[in-house]
């Protein structure tokens, strides 16, 4: 069972998609707003989860404060999971869940950005090549994608090599919880 930790719809519960998708255990998103608390990013944030699966990331940064939170999947059984979540939360005034390839979303916002990102969790699955993910940060690292005091969370097997971080991303901290190794980067 999945649900959110704490906020405004702390201990709801989740649906999460049948197949293809690896969600972010309770314990490892409990830290990983714990170190994200310490960073202060949360409240007022303008969110985006990318590979969002149910949108447990973005779901708990909008019980947690974020105002404005952006769910991206390119699975249709994701995303209906995390439009199904939303409107169970009653969260549709803050999230919007849209159905696209994560790279392409990313590369939107480098054409075109919009109001800067304040926080961006990238929990792709574990077998994404390093070079498609670098594609994606360098994408993020792009001029005005990112507020200056963003922070960038990245999720990865920890048998997998450390982000290729681009121009722009700089390395905050690794933390890792079982299989999976979180790194926090802020635009450099």
């Amino acid at each position: 069972m999945t649900r959110i930790v704490a906020g405004t719809v702390g201990g709801r519960t989740l649906q999460v998609p049948s197949k293809g998708t690896r969600p972010t255990s309770e314990r490892t998103r409990e830290a990983i707003f714990s170190r994200l608390a310490h960073y202060e990013v949360l409240d007022g944030a303008r969110v985006l989860d990318l590979y969002a699966g149910s949108g447990a990331l973005g779901l708990e940064a909008a019980s947690r404060g974020a105002v404005a939170v952006t769910l991206v999947d390119s699975a249709r059984g994701a995303v209906d999971v995390a439009r199904r979540n939303v409107a169970s939360l009653g969260l549709g005034a803050t999230v919007r869940v849209v159905g696209d390839d994560a790279a392409r979303f990313a590369a939107g916002l480098a054409a075109a950005p919009g109001e800067p990102l304040d926080l961006v969790f990238l929990d792709p699955p574990y077998d994404l090549s390093e070079a498609s993910l670098a594609g994606v940060l360098a994408a993020l690292a792009a001029p005005g994608v990112l507020s200056p005091d963003a922070v960038v969370v990245v999720e990865r097997s920890t048998r997998s090599a450390e982000p290729a971080w681009p121009a722009g991303l700089a390395l905050l901290a690794r933390k890792d919880y079982g299989e999976t190794a979180v790194y926090y980067a802020d635009p450099s």
